[in-house]
């Protein structure tokens, strides 16, 4: 066993391995002659051609990366390598019209002999696929070398963005969501190392607010229906005016009351991540105005259009999961504020009331609040007073 240094080849793949190591004057064999006889080594050593200079890897990705062409690279490493350096001096001189294509192309490619950017690609953009490659095969016998001279302008012209700036939309996407829940998660954690949490919930009766709002839409077109989070903030903001010490922010050491109820609303991002932009005095808006102004601020938050007063004056927290079949949530506060409503899904249950069972409409509301500035009792009244107004919903 040899130890060798990294990008030392290790085999020699000729096109016409037959002839490799035949003497000059050996008597042709019975096949048919080929093309490939012309160009028949005069040395009986001397190896057919090679697939290029030596490349490491990690250089072959770098260039790879820059989308630079290595079949037209000088190596200047050991035995002709390329090396960093010549890829990085390539894409200073401007090498790269590298066409678009799969690992697996690229690879068919080299082996072939067949320089991508004489292919036209039939993928998706333009891409060359594993049967482009086959089919430029197919249409050249016999491998030879380059053409001399610049390469031609019509694939250079057609080609698509490098792969490094395709790719980076992605990669700053990720990066953006890595960001954003490394935020969240220190958030959290100063949350709940400087709040001291309590946690209460309560079963909301919806029988009355699902039958008005099911009598209102019976009348509506469908896109100016009502669904049960509109009644379900609308009345968390109302409670809260009622019902103060949930509404404002805990700094400088003591609680500071909002007059208004910013209602902030959790939205889930596509590409991960959360964010709780304010419905700006939400206890003043009309169901229909609040509606709407939900399903713009879901609409621009996850298309990342939000405004920065948006983000930054929440008053209460509101976060509503029971689209996703979620029972009950139990919320951290984000700080300054002090308390956050969690909202479950509007489900069906069996209910007994004066000795008679039955089914009603019931969703399972939590309140996470701080205990600096509220206590049990204030919260509890918070939560009754939410249900109290779903009782009568055409006043809400």
């Amino acid at each position: 066993m040899k130890t060798v240094p990294v990008g030392t080849p290790l085999a020699r793949i000729t096109q016409t391995p037959a002839e490799v190591g035949s003497p000059a004057h050996e008597a042709p064999t019975p096949r048919a002659p080929t093309k490939a006889h012309a160009v028949k080594p005069q040395h009986p050593e001397a190896p057919g051609p090679a697939l290029g200079p030596p490349i490491a890897p990690p250089v072959r990705h770098l260039a790879h990366r820059l989308g630079v062409d290595t079949g037209k690279i000088q190596g200047t490493g050991k035995d002709g390598a390329i090396t960093r350096a010549d890829v990085e001096h390539a894409m200073a001189a401007g090498g790269t019209s590298r066409v678009r294509s799969s690992p697996r192309a690229r690879r068919l490619a080299a082996e072939l002999g067949i320089g991508l950017s004489t292919v036209t690609g039939t993928g998706p953009d333009g891409a060359v696929t594993v049967a482009d490659v086959q089919g430029a095969a197919a249409n050249v016998p016999t491998p030879g070398p380059p053409e001399p001279g610049p390469p031609e302008p019509g694939p250079v012209a057609s080609a698509p963005e490098s792969p490094a700036k395709g790719r980076a939309p992605a990669e700053e996407a990720r990066e953006r969501v890595t960001s954003l829940r490394r935020a969240i998660g220190a958030l959290m954690t100063r949350s709940k190392q400087t709040i001291p949490h309590y946690y209460l919930s309560t079963t909301l009766d919806l029988r009355a607010a699902v039958a008005w709002m099911q009598s209102v839409n019976a009348h509506r077109p469908v896109a100016a229906r009502l669904v049960p989070s509109a009644l379900l903030l609308k009345a968390a903001a109302l409670a809260a005016r009622d019902v103060p010490e949930v509404n404002g922010f805990y700094d400088d050491g003591g609680f500071r009351p909002s007059a208004a109820v910013h209602l902030g609303v959790a939205v889930a991002l596509r590409r991960g991540g959360l964010v709780a932009p304010a419905i700006h005095d939400a206890e003043t808006l009309p169901l229909d105005v609040l509606m709407e102004q939900l399903r713009d601020l879901v609409s621009r938050a996850r298309a990342g259009r939000l405004q920065r007063a948006e983000m930054a004056d929440p008053t209460l927290t509101v976060t509503n999961l029971g689209d996703l079949g979620v029972d009950s949530v139990y919320g951290v506060i984000y700080p300054p504020q002090v308390a956050m409503v969690g909202l479950g899904r509007v489900m069906e249950q069996p209910w007994a009331e004066n000795g008679l069972l039955g089914v009603r409409y019931a969703a399972i509301a939590t309140l996470s609040a701080d205990h600096r500035v509220s206590d049990g009792l204030r919260g509890a009244r918070y939560l009754a007073r939410i249900n109290e107004l779903l009782q009568e919903p055409e006043h809400l």
